[in-house]
């Protein structure tokens, strides 16, 4: 299986989790592809062909990032809305991603107890990832159950460590569970 992990951090120099959970897909090599995208595109001009053939020669299409204001990262916004185009991604004649896996691998630096009913954001991380699962639906592509890295602000490095070994462990799975989209 093929897979395509796109990093979308824009400041992984600075960051603990993203950086990790990068070289631990990094360190997999084989039929892993790694793109950090803020390094590829520090002035947000997408080459839209580029990232096209990329996502035709994967199978499982990874979207890492943290989120931020309960949200993704502006490139991958613009990577979403500049890349999967009508007529390519969706649409009657737009079936490129079709039967690929879509999974998100998403930090959040606030404790997993802030989110919910009870917590200080309301909803779930779950539920703050609904457009992409959304998307995914559009596009075609099978929705796994995604990643989290939850507490980033305050995880210990032997944590992080556990992490990228789970995430490895992911990414080599040969199917991913998915989750249903009213899940």
């Amino acid at each position: 299986m093929n897979t395509l992990v796109l990093v979308f951090h824009p400041n992984i120099a600075e960051s603990r989790v993203n950086k990790a959970l990068g070289a631990a897909a990094e360190s997999l090599g084989g039929n892993i592809t790694v793109r950090y995208m803020y390094d590829l595109y520090p002035d947000f001009n997408i080459d839209v062909a580029t990232e096209q053939a990329a996502l035709l020669g994967a199978d499982r299409i990874v979207l890492q990032y943290p989120m931020y204001w309960l949200s993704c990262p502006p490139l991958l916004k613009k990577w979403l809305d500049d890349v999967l185009t009508f007529g390519w991604a969706y649409g009657s004649t737009g079936t490129a991603l079709h039967g690929k896996e879509l999974l998100q691998a998403v930090s959040v630096g606030g404790a997993g107890s802030a989110y919910g009913r009870e917590g200080a954001h309301i909803y779930t991380i779950h539920e703050f990832l609904r457009p992409m699962q959304g998307t995914s639906r559009v596009i075609g592509t099978k929705y796994a159950v995604p990643f989290l890295s939850v507490g980033a602000l305050e995880i210990t490095d032997e944590a992080i460590a556990r992490r990228a070994q789970d995430y490895a462990a992911v990414l080599q799975t040969p199917e991913l569970p998915l989750l249903d989209i009213f899940g």
